[in-house]
């Protein structure tokens, strides 16, 4: 079929840019819907503004604090704006436009990857095909996995994801047709700007290097114009090691004097394709390419960690991005639906026969379909070329109607039925604000109370938004979450005051001394054989008599009621012998509700039957009794007043009635007596040990006085 066929009549520059910022105007106005969805529930609401909705926001959201506020300063976990692109422009937009920083983290997300139209657009009029990149870019600029990772509030590195790598393609693409070595330098210029936007995707970067150089040797291998392009693509592919941000400056400058270097007549073929071999060499060792693409493979497909003769919990064990997901999911997040995925595979096998330069691309759908084993967070990597993918075979069928019309109304309606599932998911795609209103407030009363050099302990999933509105330090957070989890999970779930609050005090001021450590590895030795029996550390460590580290800040626990629904997962870290790997005993925690009450008897949504009369819950098939039957309640001060029912005093339950929340726990005896039960769902603490500074409904802060 004639190439020349397929495109629709092409449209002049401003008629394209005019499409361009179509397809831009549509991405960010369906990313409004979540704000049009919230934009009345004053508890998503802070200083005037929706908040975000992404835990890891509040990482480079700490990183702004610092740039324009001077805040955490003794925070050695937040970074600055040469760091990470996300602070840098956040920093810059505060700086030089009115809008505050909480409405720039808000609405970023959706100004930048809202871009990823114009690479997608202007790769398809490389081929007189304006039209088709336009269709493209308003299905890929939206699809599910697309969207749910940059939408309005989705502070993070991933709204350069997808739109960064489209860049580097297309500038890749075009070296390959119009061979002008400027063309190479742009390339060039965007893969070396690339880890400061997206360093996670370094690998997929490398892999489109690697088969560029192969698809101009093999089908450009006898011009000069290739060889001076491979060498400025090599050499921007290979890491440097400088300081940021000099070594993208470095970077940068090298290849512009490359560039003009290369730009001589006077080299010769030979002498370029040596050199060219010669950079690639540089680039495979220099890069560690093969140990690099290893690595990220192996993160999310090998679980467990040791250290040493140390046992510790993986947390890729628990979490859900990096476990496999079934087919239906993988289409759904790639293309909206089954039907579109299929129709983005053909299309993209049809690209690649009848536009051979696609096979650049291939790094990019490849990472998608490893999302079937590595983790649905890889599909959003597939998303716009699986767009193009798409609508190509749309154009490739239309050819079929001879009618100009109908073919144009083909592709319209086959573009369109694949963009309805996806709208169709953003509209119930109704992802509530990571924190909400009233729990704010209980962060900003402990940054009244705290010091910025003091420490605030709770679990990862909570780290980044304690630093952001708490402005104190923790031990564990979105990022550092490995060995050090078995600490706060202990801290949680013992039932001895002392061991939390000795193990508190420990592990902070060794994190500080250790100058921030890995402080599990620290206090435990890694298990190697001059170093102490870890179960022998913590037996001390339940003492009142052991012997601290001089106090040189304090220490808050946060324990907050949104943490319940987790705790069976936070209990697991803990819940490990370090010298064996082995689970030192069942722990059973069910939070629930009653669907209905009968014959004094109540029936919970889990399946659980609790009976009152008896005293036994029934657990599928079988009876147990319980210890005890609590009532809470809590008070307009802040206190939480109990009643407790005895049944079985060697029973093995107990059973929890939180009256104000509507919610019941069902738990293990032991679990019951741990700290987080005791001092967040009861309200009973050591006094000796803890003072409580903050209290409400949603969370309880308590300081360690020791």
């Amino acid at each position: 079929m004639n190439q020349d066929k397929l495109s629709l009549n092409q449209v002049t520059t401003g008629q394209m840019l005019g499409l361009m910022l179509l397809a831009y105007v549509f991405s960010f106005a369906i990313r409004m819907i979540w704000v049009y969805q919230f934009q009345d529930n004053p508890n998503s609401y802070w200083n005037g503004e929706l908040m975000i909705n992404t835990n890891d926001g509040y990482f480079f959201a700490s990183g702004a604090q610092k740039e324009l506020f001077g805040m955490h300063a003794e925070n050695p976990r937040v970074f600055g704006m040469w760091d990470y692109s996300v602070i840098f422009f956040t920093t810059l937009f505060v700086k030089t436009t009115p809008f505050s920083l909480e409405t720039v983290i808000l609405y970023m997300p959706a100004v930048i990857s809202s871009l990823v139209v114009i690479p997608m657009i202007l790769i398809a009029r490389l081929y007189k095909q304006t039209l088709w990149g336009f269709f493209a870019a308003l299905l890929g600029s939206i699809v599910w996995s697309y969207y749910n990772r940059t939408m309005v509030g989705y502070y993070d590195t991933d709204m350069f994801s997808a739109m960064a790598p489209m860049f580097i393609l297309y500038f890749l693409i075009k070296s390959t047709i119009d061979l002008n070595l400027r063309t190479a330098l742009y390339a060039g210029i965007a893969i070396v700007i690339y880890p400061f936007l997206y360093d996670q995707g370094q690998a997929i970067v490398y892999a489109i290097g690697i088969i560029y150089g192969a698809y101009m040797f093999f089908f450009h291998r006898e011009e000069s114009i290739t060889y001076k392009s491979l060498i400025l693509i090599f050499i921007a592919l290979m890491p440097l090691g400088l300081d940021k941000p000099f070594t993208y400056i470095v970077h940068i400058v090298l290849l512009l004097a490359l560039y003009l270097f290369l730009k001589r007549d006077s080299l010769q073929k030979n002498s370029l394709m040596m050199v060219s071999a010669v950079a690639f060499l540089l680039f495979l060792i220099f890069g560690d390419v093969f140990i690099l693409i290893w690595n990220k493979i192996a993160s999310y497909t090998i679980k467990g960690t040791q250290e040493g003769a140390l046992h510790f919990y993986a947390v890729n064990q628990t979490v859900r991005e990096a476990g496999s997901i079934p087919f239906e999911v993988f289409a759904n997040r790639t293309s909206g639906s089954v039907a579109g995925v299929l129709a983005s595979l053909i299309g993209y096998i049809i690209l690649v026969l009848k536009r051979p330069v696609f096979i650049l691309a291939l790094p990019l759908i490849g990472i998608g379909i490893f999302a079937l084993f590595g983790g649905l967070r890889f599909t959003v990597y597939a998303v716009p070329i699986a767009a193009m993918s798409a609508v190509y075979l749309f154009f490739i069928i239309g050819e079929y109607f001879h009618n100009r019309r109908l073919k144009y109304m083909f592709v319209t309606f086959a573009t369109a039925a694949m963009i309805y599932p996806n709208i169709a998911h953003i509209i119930e795609y109704k992802v509530p604000t990571v924190l909400n209103k009233a729990e704010v407030q209980d962060l900003v009363k402990l940054k009244e109370i705290a010091q910025s050099k003091d420490y605030t302990l709770s679990w990862w999933d909570y780290g980044y938004p304690i630093w952001f509105y708490s402005e104190t330090s923790t031990l564990i957070d979105g990022g550092k979450h490995n060995n050090d989890n078995f600490i706060i999970s202990k801290i949680m779930q013992t039932r001895s005051p002392q061991l939390a609050a000795n193990l508190s005090r420990l592990a902070v001021e060794t994190y500080v001394e250790s100058n921030y450590s890995v402080v599990a590895n620290v206090l435990f030795g890694k298990g190697e054989e001059n170093s102490s029996n870890p179960n022998v550390l913590l037996d001390k460590l339940e003492s009142g008599s052991y012997v601290l580290p001089k106090k040189t800040r304090d220490i808050y626990l946060y324990f907050p009621y949104r943490m319940m629904q987790i705790f069976p997962t936070v209990a697991i870290f803990g819940n490990i012998d370090l010298t064996t790997g082995e689970e030192e005993r069942k722990i059973s925690f069910f939070p629930t509700t009653v669907v209905q009450k009968r014959d004094n008897s109540f029936f919970f949504s889990n399946g659980i039957i609790f009976d009152l009369q008896k005293g036994e819950i029934i657990l599928g098939k079988q009876r147990k009794e319980v210890e005890q039957f609590v009532i809470t309640e809590n008070s307009a001060k802040g206190d939480i007043h109990t009643q407790e029912q005895i049944y079985h005093i060697d029973g093995e339950y107990t059973v929890i009635f939180m009256k104000s929340y509507g919610q019941f726990l069902v738990m293990d005896a032991e679990t019951y007596h741990s700290m987080y039960v005791k001092m967040f769902v009861l309200g009973k603490y050591d006094k000796n040990l803890f003072e409580l500074v903050v209290s409400s409904p949603y969370s309880r802060v308590y300081k360690i006085k020791k």
